[in-house]
């Protein structure tokens, strides 16, 4: 009897273990699965957030595109339609004659201005060069150069500009075709040679077909250079130049 009263409490025992392990398991599997209910929630509206983010970059993104496709047809709208034609016409056939109404516009508005100098004689050099592409723009070095003179001005140093007649400290200097002769120019003057070069440059490679654009972005380009020639000859240019 003894033995079987002591069997019995150890089954009893070993059975109240059971139970009570049985009992934490439970729980343990409760509790993961509010962890696992939990992150499902997080992961969900992480998810919802995340696309309602995209969907509202992509919303943003569009409008951004009407603004600036808006935009564009306002500018459109401002610029003359008699320029954009003759710019076309030219385009068409593209030719370096400045009897064209084009580049007659640009000669009269731009080109002229920008290339108007003090010293004419000199400027009416300068002018034929730029159209023949036969200037040469080159820093000035430190050895003494040949004096060259035009009239009126005196060309040997570097503290008087040859095309203003101005004083000013001269860093480059000009040569014209393959004379030997140089002229020492201004920053002001080369900012406006430069500027006029540029847009030479431009409408040759288009004559050239050169340029692989729509009219469009082409008539913007050159709308760009015919603004740098203007700024050039209000006198404002890079520090650099």
């Amino acid at each position: 009897m003894e033995i079987r009263e002591k069997g019995s409490e150890f089954l009893k025992e070993e059975l109240y273990k059971a139970q009570k392990e049985l009992k934490l398991k439970d729980e343990e599997c409760e509790r993961l699965c509010k962890v696992r209910a939990q992150l499902e929630q997080e992961l969900e509206e992480l998810t919802a957030s995340l696309f309602q983010e995209a969907h509202k970059m992509v919303r943003e993104a569009n409008m951004k595109q009407a603004a600036s496709e808006k935009q564009l047809k306002e500018a459109w709208g401002k610029v003359d339609t008699t320029l954009f034609s003759e710019f076309q016409a030219w385009r068409a056939s593209p030719t370096l004659d400045k009897d064209c109404p084009f580049l007659e516009r640009v000669y009269r508005e731009d080109v002229g201005p920008c290339l108007d100098f003090t010293v004419q004689e000199l400027s009416a050099l300068v002018r034929a060069a730029v159209e023949d592409n036969t200037l040469t723009i080159e820093p000035v070095a430190s050895q003494t150069l040949p004096a060259v003179k035009v009239p009126t001005v005196e060309c040997h140093n570097t503290n008087t500009c040859a095309l203003s007649g101005l004083a000013r400290t001269c860093h480059h200097r000009i040569r014209l075709g393959d004379s030997e002769s140089h002229y020492y120019i201004s920053p002001s003057s080369r900012a406006r040679i430069t500027a006029v070069c540029n847009f030479f440059t431009y409408i040759r490679y288009i004559q050239q077909g050169l340029v692989r654009q729509d009219a469009e972005p082409m008539f913007w380009e050159i709308m760009r250079l015919r603004k740098g020639m203007s700024l050039a000859k209000l006198g404002f240019f890079p520090q650099e130049a």
